[in-house]
């Protein structure tokens, strides 16, 4: 009996459908897979709502810090999104769920991560080159 209830545990914690729980050292975001984790925190998680606001904070706060970096008539942007501009939870879902497809950088700096996924998704178009 209890090897039974043992089997089943250890296939229950290998499961992909099962969610880790968010750890204190998620916030240390350490890794890209530290802000994913973050980022997709179950409501039930202890610390959804800490996570769900670090992982907002961390991600918006990149993008608004590249975004004062490029601004002004001589900077020249590398991420361009569409308009109207995805919602931030929308982004911040498509920005999980690329870095799940490319589990290459999970254990990257997650703000590297953030801006391959951007460039990728919302490249700027770049203009052809005058003869």
């Amino acid at each position: 009996m209890h090897r039974k209830l043992l089997v089943i545990i250890l296939a229950m914690g290998m499961s992909p459908l099962a969610s880790a729980a968010v750890t204190q050292d998620n916030f240390l975001v350490r890794s890209t897979q530290d802000i994913v984790d973050l980022c997709k925190a179950g409501e039930k998680d202890p610390l959804y709502t800490a996570a769900v606001n670090f992982c907002q904070g961390y991600l918006v706060g990149a993008y608004d810090y590249y975004r004062a970096s490029v601004a002004g008539p001589k900077k020249k942007p590398f991420v361009c999104p569409p308009e109207p501009a995805p919602s931030r939870n929308e982004a911040i879902q498509e920005f999980v769920k690329w870095a799940q497809a490319n589990p290459q950088y999970m254990k990257d700096p997650a703000v590297e991560t953030q801006f391959r996924f951007l460039v990728e998704k919302w490249p700027c178009p770049t203009k052809p080159k005058k003869k």
